[in-house]
């Protein structure tokens, strides 16, 4: 019986810890990852919310995979300019280039393991480079080829320059 009532006693006050979390998970999202920081350094797993910890984990990784499709794509809308509207060359591409290619490196340091993933990532930039490009040059879409004509090693090259 006392077996029974200290198991059903646990089991309430994990749903209310549980509930607690989940509460301020959706109320206040700084205070709750800093309540679960606290838990997991103290060891005290057992009352961290451990499904929405592995949900952020997961997001963050998603962000850091979305943040180097977004730099690629800004590094080729400007090699796309750069190769198809060669009157118009500015100190600015040439900057935004330069500074993208950084970018793109020190994320790739940064994330390697994203390194093997490349050919998706590239296409995913691609894909919208040539839209964007198309917005911003005012060129049909179809002057850009289907497929990214760089190679990740040329995009990246300091000295690459396409003409």
């Amino acid at each position: 019986m006392l077996q029974n009532w200290l198991s059903m006693t646990a089991l309430m006050v994990l749903r209310s810890m549980s509930t607690k979390n989940a509460t301020l998970y959706d109320t206040d999202f700084y205070a709750w990852a800093v309540e679960q920081a606290a838990l997991l350094r103290a060891g005290r797993l057992s009352e961290a919310d451990v499904e929405n910890i592995a949900e952020e984990i997961e997001s963050t990784g998603r962000s850091e995979r979305s943040e180097l499709v977004s730099r690629l794509t800004v590094l080729f809308v400007h090699l796309l300019k750069w190769r198809y509207q060669a009157g118009l060359r500015s100190r600015s591409w040439r900057i935004t280039i330069e500074r993208q290619r950084l970018d793109v490196r020190d994320h790739l340091t940064d994330n390697p393991s994203l390194k093997s993933q490349l050919d998706e990532i590239m296409g995913r930039a691609y894909r919208r480079a040539r839209i964007d490009a198309e917005g911003e040059t005012h060129l049909p879409r179809s002057t850009f080829p289907e497929t990214c004509p760089f190679t990740f090693e040329e995009a990246m090259h300091p000295d690459f320059w396409p003409d």
